[in-house]
């Protein structure tokens, strides 16, 4: 594979094959070979939301190649330049892209950089589908942002009429229609396989209590094998979330940290205004106005484990009920500071 020159901020594109014989389509900012003085430069593979193209993650993936990491980034299956095929004919779901897409990915990581610290960046339900990969025992540290598996009675109140709506009325029956939902039509995301939009819209509060019927049924012993590949990785984790997500909520980001049993995890928790700005909600953290920001906290974290160091210093707590949440767990501690630190 050639590589990418320093700074250079556009990759280069290759083909993972993962082990059903799908092609996944990503994006490599790679040092080159006559550069490597045998530091252990970490590579970051960065998990994309649910049905956001890769190419979202762009300058963000450029970004921390410049400050010194290797980086890859990729479309789920069905996705972007991963829809080989017809929509309507791929039926995967949350955990075809954890169990056959991430997987992937981190073998051919493992083999194209052989000796590199492997960390993850994890958005919504990308941070989620690093439990479902067998092989995440070989991540060093991951950072997530807004990362839940989006139960319902974890939206945020004040928004949860318009989502109820979007997510469990009008995206479920349009999949019934087309076989495929078309979020395009209304500039929600992309289009969605239906595998996906089964396991969101009918959602539990368990993860593995969703996959008892219909197509996505797993009997007891798979289901109980899913939840302890969570526990199968070490690898501390960074989650940070926003009190203008709607889906981000506390409820929402503490269930799924509780799922990776043997990780020590910290929930950081950062109001807009303490960046300056008015809102960040689920998706602005990647976004280049946040690159001073809110960027250099991925940063910290990813080179060195220190949540200290991560958190932005124009940081100002405030109280987490000014969220209007009532689900804030007995141990909250004011926004923008960790709100709970698990070991």
């Amino acid at each position: 594979m050639h590589t990418a020159d320093p700074g250079e901020t556009r990759p280069l594109a290759v083909a993972i094959t993962a082990a059903d014989g799908f092609t996944l389509r990503a994006y490599v900012w790679r040092r080159h070979a006559w550069l490597n003085t045998g530091d252990p430069r970490p590579v970051v593979i960065v998990n994309s939301a649910t049905s956001v193209r890769c190419q979202y993650y762009f300058r963000f993936g450029a970004w921390l190649h410049q400050q010194g990491f290797d980086v890859l980034v990729y479309d789920y299956r069905g996705i972007g330049a991963s829809q080989t095929v017809a929509l309507a004919t791929i039926d995967a779901s949350w955990l075809e892209w954890g169990e056959r897409d991430f997987e992937a990915v981190m073998r051919y990581v493992r083999s194209t950089f052989p000796g590199q610290p492997i960390d993850v960046v994890g958005h919504s339900i990308g941070g989620f589908l690093i439990g479902l990969a067998p092989s995440n025992h070989l991540i060093r540290r991951v950072f997530t942002v807004s990362t839940q598996y989006a139960y319902w009675r974890d939206y945020a109140l004040r928004s949860m009429p318009l989502m109820l709506w979007k997510w469990h009325v009008v995206m479920p029956v349009l999949t019934c229609l087309k076989g495929y939902f078309p979020a395009s039509w209304f500039g929600w995301m992309e289009d969605t396989p239906r595998g996906v939009v089964s396991i969101w819209s009918r959602g539990r509060a368990r993860f593995e209590d969703t996959l008892r019927k219909g197509s996505l049924a797993r009997t007891p012993q798979q289901r109980a094998e899913i939840v302890a590949r969570f526990g199968a990785m070490h690898a501390p984790i960074l989650a940070v979330s926003f009190p203008d997500d709607p889906f981000g909520t506390i409820r929402a980001i503490e269930r799924t940290l509780h799922y990776f049993t043997h990780s020590d995890s910290t929930h950081l928790r950062i109001t807009p205004a303490s960046v300056g700005e008015r809102s960040i909600g689920h998706f602005a953290f990647f976004h280049s106005r946040f690159e001073r920001s809110l960027w250099p906290v991925a940063r910290h974290w990813l080179t060195d484990g220190n949540v200290i160091a991560a958190t932005p210093a124009t940081t100002q707590p405030s109280p987490s009920h000014a969220e209007g949440e009532s689900d804030s767990p007995s141990h909250a501690m004011p926004i923008a500071t960790p709100i709970g630190t698990r070991k």
